[in-house]
């Protein structure tokens, strides 16, 4: 059974730390596009666990729950950001230091800084000077995190949705730039787009 996220995580670090930051990526391992970081502070209200009751992962839920559930986190939250990195930068960076650099500038995208940061598993982020804890699936334990994640998962498949007007040929409003049978065909057939991620490898 998949575990509901809640505030436990963040009630444990409440009593030290006054705004706790979940912060999550989505389109990591897609083949095109961008990686994106959400990131967002949530208030001290007993409230809330009923205000965002249908937040979870964002991989959990469908395009028209999280479109629903996008400006209500935003309302809730004393503060969000949303960063990305570019293809190109994935593949001058690698992915990892690509994702940090997203989360970086999710960070700094909102109006004031965290003074603690929960971050997904593999998130990581040990150039910033700002405590952090690194949870195994934290998407489906945090609120917090999962917040992030929803915000992050429908910024970036805005985007792909804009850059299919763009590039027609590989129909990136269906899949968003992830590795799907159709995409791979797709790529042999008119090789890579500017957005492609070209140190990506195609799976056998």
């Amino acid at each position: 059974m998949i575990s509901k996220p809640d505030l436990t995580h963040e009630k444990k670090l409440w009593s030290a730390y006054n705004f706790i930051a979940g912060l999550d990526e989505a389109g990591r391992g897609a083949l095109a596009g961008p990686v994106f970081v959400g990131a967002v502070i949530l208030p001290k209200e007993k409230s809330l666990i009923k205000k965002l009751s249908g937040v979870h992962d964002s991989k959990l839920l469908n395009p028209k729950k999280r479109n629903l559930l996008n400006p209500q986190i935003k309302e809730s939250a004393l503060a969000w950001g949303i960063g990305f990195s570019t293809a190109a930068e994935i593949d001058r960076l690698g992915i990892v230091p690509a994702t940090r650099l997203a989360a970086s500038r999710a960070i700094e995208a909102m109006h004031f800084i965290p003074d603690f940061l929960l971050t997904d598993f593999r998130l990581e982020l040990p150039e910033l000077d700002i405590p952090q804890t690194s949870i195994v699936k934290g998407d489906q334990k945090s609120l917090s995190i999962a917040s992030a994640s929803i915000l992050a998962k429908t910024a970036r498949d805005d985007m792909m949705r804009e850059i299919d007007s763009q590039y027609p040929n590989y129909h990136f409003s269906n899949h968003k730039g992830y590795g799907t049978l159709t995409h791979r065909k797709v790529i042999k057939q008119f090789g890579h787009s500017p957005i492609h991620r070209k140190t990506f490898k195609l799976k056998k």
